[in-house]
């Protein structure tokens, strides 16, 4: 179930539509281990946490291409 752990390297070279898919995913994984720790089936309460940082990270690199701050891949400077 679990994807590996994004880093912004990676995050960094996907266009935004992939980013708003993998965005979309971990919110997705994110409520599955919600809804498993609360009914304590949840095994590995630390990809809770990381799964929130992913989540984080998106949005972070959406928000400086937004800003200027980063460049998308492919994108003219």
């Amino acid at each position: 179930m679990a994807a590996a752990k994004l880093t912004a390297d990676e995050l960094n070279k996907m266009d935004d539509a992939k980013l708003l898919e993998e965005l979309a995913k971990a919110k997705d994984e994110l409520f599955k281990l919600r809804f498993q720790s609360v009914t304590q089936q949840l095994e590995s309460h630390s990809r809770l946490r990381s799964v929130k940082k992913d989540i984080a990270r998106i949005y972070t690199i959406l928000r400086e291409r937004e800003l200027g701050i980063r460049q998308a891949p492919g994108s003219a400077e």
